[in-house]
């Protein structure tokens, strides 16, 4: 039977939190390059704060700790995402991809384009395992870790190919990212890698609904199947034609002279 503590607020937190955390985020990347330092400062706090709300709630399995471990997560998430798109924390890479690269060699340079940014990563999922590995309270370390394989899996996509790589949000001093994509196409990764997730939604729905009632396992599982259906929804994005502009064009008050800044970057190579 549905909860609706257990199941529905679960969802509900974890959709509102995703949307405004996402069009803040966007709103941040593509003001200014002078704001960053300042945007940078209150995200590193903010990802502080994730971490010691991780921490203090790694001993506890109430829902009040399930909810301030997801959120801690998502704030250390949201760390990471903001030094990505303000360019702090990318790559060695930062001009466009080659016109004549192929094969391993265009592998090669996309990776570099962002490689600090998926070291970082890695190494924030391992620290997030490794404090609460024997806690009670894993809950901030699997989101982390789940959020993290979902973003490599939508990363790989874009490198291999999608029917529509919407890059309404990209700020323009990261365009040249877009010359790393591939073709739009529908791929067989995009077909498994679809099937993978919405098998993974399914499975975390099903322990959120065998979970106890009112329990902070169903509320666990529930804002992980959540993330799980939100990771489903962004796939589903690269094969529908749909824009992200048309979820945050509220965030994007320069939307449109930041689309011909992305043009002019990948033109001239500009980091």
């Amino acid at each position: 039977m549905v909860s609706w503590s257990g199941h529905v607020l679960p969802v509900i937190v974890t959709v509102a939190i995703w949307f405004f955390a996402t069009g803040l985020i966007a709103w941040l990347d593509n003001r200014d390059r002078a704001t960053f330092p300042r945007s940078l400062a209150l995200g590193g706090l903010a990802g502080v704060a994730g971490l010691v709300a991780i921490l203090a709630a790694a001993q506890s399995v109430s829902v009040g700790a399930v909810y301030l471990s997801f959120v801690g997560a998502l704030l250390v998430w949201s760390w990471h995402e903001l030094a990505f798109l303000t360019g702090a924390v990318a790559g060695p890479r930062r001009t466009p991809c080659p016109p004549d690269t192929s094969g391993l060699g265009r592998f090669a340079h996309a990776s570099a384009a962002v490689l600090h940014h998926e070291i970082a990563l890695a190494l924030t999922a391992l620290l997030l395992i490794a404090l609460t590995w024997s806690a009670p309270n894993q809950i901030g370390a699997i989101v982390f870790v789940l959020l993290f394989a979902l973003r490599l899996s939508a990363k790989l996509n874009m490198f291999v190919g999608v029917p529509n790589a919407s890059t309404d949000i990209l700020p323009p001093h990261l365009g040249y990212l877009t010359s790393y994509f591939g073709p739009n196409r529908f791929t067989l990764l995009l077909a498994a890698t679809l099937a993978a997730s919405v098998a993974l939604a399914a499975w975390l729905g099903w322990q959120a609904m065998a979970a106890e009632a009112g329990s902070a396992q169903m509320v666990g599982a529930s804002l992980l199947f959540a993330l799980a259906a939100l990771g489903v929804i962004e796939h589903l994005f690269f094969a529908l034609p749909l824009r992200d502009g048309a979820l945050w064009g509220w965030a994007l008050p320069t939307r449109k002279s930041a689309a011909t800044s992305v043009n002019t970057a990948i033109e001239n190579g500009v980091t």
